[in-house]
């Protein structure tokens, strides 16, 4: 099951390579954070359109009609994922705050601390990512996106271990993914610039136009890509339960 859901968001991520584009075109303007939502919105219409198909399905990229719709939704999964994480953030500034009234006791406190802040972060971003999901199975109910009893029956369903591995699956591959398209670039540049350096040419030309080569397939190729196979995988891992 868990294959067939990359499979399935790895083949459905490349079908149109100038949606790509157009994503990484709307995330250099990020910094103005307008962009960075649309993104965001963008994603839930993937997520939007994988918890209502299945997996190996037919289904098309979204489109980019009605901006406002998408920077809305966005605004919408934003808002669902700071919420989430607010809880391992608190717990983790409560036992931080303790550690400092016990010098003693501090470095202890701080690890005990720190691993609970973990399994309750791990357990916060997945029960954001199906809260997501869940809101986008409901028609946009943002209620939805927090109604833990269902999301809980969504997860137990599909299976607590399911989930977390389907979850760390994802960010791994996705992590590979990055580095090796990073590195097989950068090292085919700097072959260049080793065979330009030793026929007497000055390689720090083709070094930066290496990076700059490697940044742009980052942002235009490489990073929508990912974050559509991402949407899509979380989508129709929901899709499991249903």
């Amino acid at each position: 099951m868990i294959l067939d859901i990359y499979k399935d968001s790895l083949e459905y991520s490349a079908k149109d390579w100038k949606t790509l584009v157009i994503l990484g075109v709307i995330s250099l303007f990020s910094f103005l954070l307008l962009p960075a939502f649309l993104i965001t919105g963008y994603n839930y219409r993937v997520i939007n359109t994988a918890v209502h198909g299945i997996i190996n399905g037919r289904d098309p990229l979204p489109g980019f009609d009605d901006p406002v719709d998408m920077f809305v939704d966005g605004v919408k999964v934003v808002i669902v994922q700071i919420l989430y994480l607010l809880v391992p953030v608190i717990i983790f500034l409560v036992f931080a705050i303790i550690a400092a009234q016990f010098d003693s006791a501090s470095s202890t406190l701080m690890i005990i601390g720190c691993l609970i802040t973990f399994i309750v972060g791990v357990a916060a971003c997945l029960m954001s990512e199906m809260g997501i999901c869940h809101m986008a199975y409901n028609d946009g109910e943002f209620s939805k996106a927090f109604a833990l009893k269902e999301i809980k029956e969504v997860i137990d369903e599909i299976g607590w271990f399911e989930c977390i591995l389907t979850y760390i699956g994802l960010i791994i591959i996705i992590l590979v993914i990055s580095v090796v398209i990073t590195a097989l670039i950068g090292i085919l540049f700097i072959i260049f610039g080793i065979s330009g350096a030793l026929l007497g040419a000055d390689p720090s030309g083709v070094f930066v136009l290496g990076g700059f080569i490697n940044s742009a397939i980052s942002m235009f190729i490489v990073g929508p890509y990912l974050s559509i196979f991402a949407a899509r995988s979380m989508g129709l891992l929901y899709t499991m339960q249903i």
